[in-house]
C-alpha cells in the first residue's frame, strides 16, 4: 500500500465531503459503517473512481486531523471482529480494507483510521441485501433515487474487471518488471523486442498495461491475473491464485498436499496442468515391447475444465478463487460464480463469459480450445475412456465440475447414469449422429447382454424428458434418440 499518511493529508485538503469521501471523528457505529461501505462502493463506480474512503480522526467540518481514540481493526460487534461481521452482511463483491495510520501533524503524531473501499464491479454492493448510495453528504437507499440507480447500472454494465487497475503510478520499467512478458512472445511465436519501449507497445496494445495522464503506467487486472510473476505482488488479486489440494481417500478428512500458485494464469498454466497430472493415479501398460503410463483421467479433460474455471470465474466475488481438489476417485474443480448459460446446453451452446477480454486473450495464447468446443472435448474424452460423465453442480456463488475415475456401470448412481445418457445424446447430436442402445452400451463399456438395462435407462431418460425419439414410429430395435432441445 502507498504512503497512507500522505494519502490522508491529500484527502483532507478537499473542502467538502464527496460521494466517494467521508470524514468521521469517533463514530464507529457498525450499521452505519456497513451502509456507508455499500454507498461509497456504489458511488465510486458512479463517479468513475477506483476507490472510496472513510476517515476517522478528522473533524467533519474543518477537515483538521485531530486523531481518533479507537483502532478500527480491533473493534467488535458483540463477540465478533467488526471486519468479519461486516463481511457477513455485505454482498460478496464488497472489497475493503482497514488501516490505522500514524500521521505527523502540527500538534504531534496522532492516529487516523482509514477504510479503503474499492468500487463496485459487475453488480451493486449491498448491506443486509439493501443497496445504498451517497447523495451529497448523506447515505440513502438507492431505490429512493431511481434516476441515479439507472445511471449506476449503466456504469456497472460497462465496468469490466479486466480494465480495472491492479497497480498504478509505475514507471514503464517497473510495470514490465512485475510481468513475465517473455511468455507472451514465446506462446505467440513472435520475436521479443529488444528495448523497453518496444515491449511496452505490445503490452499497451493488449490492455495489459495502460498509460496514465501523469505519464506513469498502471498494470490492469488483465495484465496481473495473466502475466504476473508473483500474484502476491497484487494484494487484491492474490486470492485469485489457483489452489491445488490433494486428499487421502475420498473425503476431506486427511489432506496430503496443498499448493497455491504464485504465477499469473498464462505464466503458470502448463506447470499447473503438469502438477495436477503428477498427483493423479497412473497405470503402467505394456504394449508389445513398450511400457507406457496411462492416467486415470484424460489430460485434455483436466486441461479444459481448469481453463474454463479460470476464464469463467466471477472476479467480483472477493476472498476466494479457483480450487482444484484431488481425491482417490475424483477431481473437483470449483470456481467463484455461476455459468451464464444453461448447464444443460453447455455442449451445444457457445460459452458466454463475463470476462470477454480475458477469455479472448487466453484463447489467443492457446490456454484453451476454440470457442464452443471445450465441453465437447471434456465429454468425449471421458466417454472414450468409458468414465462416468463429468458432473456440474451449481451453488449460490460457485460452480463445481467433477471428473470421476473409472467406476463399474453397476456402481454409478441412477442420477449420474441419466446425466451421462443425456450428454451422450448431446455429443452425438453435435456430431450429426444419434444415441442408440448400441452406442450407449459402448459408451459405458457394457456387453450386449446388458441391452435390457441400457433400454431401461433410455426409457427413463425419455420419461424425464431429457431425450426423445428421433422418429417415434420406428421399430424399437432401430430406435434412435436425440436431446430434448434438438
Amino acid at each position: 500500500m502507498e504512503n497512507l499518511d500522505l494519502l490522508i493529508k491529500e484527502l483532507c485538503k478537499y473542502p467538502n465531503e464527496t460521494p466517494w469521501l467521508e470524514f468521521k471523528h469517533n463514530n464507529y457505529n457498525p450499521d452505519m459503517i456497513g451502509k456507508d461501505i455499500s454507498a461509497l462502493a456504489n458511488s465510486a463506480t458512479l463517479y468513475e473512481k477506483n476507490r472510496a474512503f472513510m476517515l476517522w480522526g478528522v473533524n467533519d467540518e474543518t477537515h483538521e486531523i485531530v486523531g481518533t481514540e479507537y483502532d478500527l481493526q480491533t473493534l467488535k460487534k458483540g463477540n465478533q471482529e467488526i471486519g468479519n461481521w461486516l463481511r457477513s452482511l455485505l454482498s460478496q463483491n464488497a472489497d475493503f480494507e482497514f488501516h490505522s495510520v500514524k500521521v505527523d501533524t502540527e500538534k504531534g503524531i496522532v492516529t487516523v483510521g482509514i477504510l479503503i473501499i474499492y468500487k463496485a464491479t459487475n453488480r451493486t454492493v449491498t448491506f443486509e441485501r439493501v443497496e445504498y448510495i451517497r447523495s451529497g453528504s448523506y447515505t440513502k437507499k438507492l431505490t429512493d433515487l431511481p434516476a441515479v440507480q439507472a445511471q449506476l447500472w449503466n456504469k456497472l454494465q460497462n465496468n469490466k474487471f479486466e480494465e480495472l487497475v491492479a497497480k498504478q503510478d509505475l514507471t514503464l520499467s517497473e510495470a514490465l518488471n512485475a510481468l513475465n512478458y517473455t511468455v507472451y512472445f514465446d506462446i505467440k511465436g513472435e520475436p521479443q523486442p529488444t528495448d523497453t519501449n518496444g515491449i511496452g507497445h505490445y503490452m499497451l496494445e493488449e490492455g495489459i498495461i495502460t498509460k496514465q495522464d501523469n505519464g506513469l503506467y498502471s498494470i490492469t487486472n488483465l495484465g496481473a491475473i495473466l502475466l504476473a510473476k508473483r500474484l502476491s505482488d497484487f494484494p487484491r488479486l492474490s486470492r485469485k491464485a489457483v489452489r491445488v489440494v490433494q486428499y487421502k481417500g475420498n473425503n476431506r478428512m486427511n489432506m496430503l498436499k496443498e499448493d497455491i500458485g504464485e504465477k499469473g494464469y498464462v505464466v503458470g498454466f502448463e506447470g499447473l496442468v503438469k502438477y495436477i497430472s503428477a498427483l493423479i493415479p497412473t497405470e503402467e501398460v505394456i504394449a508389445g515391447a513398450l511400457r507406457t503410463q496411462e492416467s486415470a483421467y484424460p489430460v485434455i479433460a483436466i486441461r479444459e475444465a481448469v481453463a474454463n474455471a479460470l476464464i469463467h470465474q466471477d472476479f467480483s466475488v472477493t476472498g476466494t478463487g479457483p480450487v482444484i481438489e484431488i481425491f482417490e476417485n475424483r477431481i473437483e474443480i470449483t470456481n467463484p460464480g455461476t455459468p451464464l448459460v444453461d448447464v444443460r446446453r453447455i455442449v451445444d451452446n457457445p460459452p458466454k463469459s463475463r470476462n470477454e477480454k480475458l477469455a479472448e486473450l487466453m484463447r489467443r495464447l492457446r490456454m484453451c480450445e476454440e470457442l464452443g468446443t471445450g465441453w465437447d472435448k471434456i465429454v468425449i474424452a471421458c466417454e472414450l475412456l468409458q468414465l462416468p460423465a463429468p458432473k456440474i453442480v451449481l451453488y449460490q456463488e460457485n460452480t463445481r465440475v467433477t471428473l470421476f475415475a473409472d467406476l463399474p456401470f453397476t456402481s454409478i448412481s441412477p442420477e449420474d447414469k441419466l446425466w451421462a445418457c443425456y450428454l451422450h445424446a448431446c455429443v452425438k447430436q453435435v456430431q450429426g449422429e444419434q444415441l442408440t442402445n448400441k452406442s450407449l452400451r459402448e459408451r459405458f463399456g457394457v456387453a450386449e447382454s446388458s441391452s435390457a438395462s441400457i433400454s431401461r435407462l433410455i426409457k427413463e431418460a425419455v420419461e424425464k424428458k431429457i431425450i426423445k425419439p428421433l422418429d417415434p414410429d420406428t421399430a424399437p430395435r432401430y430406435m434412435k434418440y436425440i436431446p430434448f432441445w434438438a
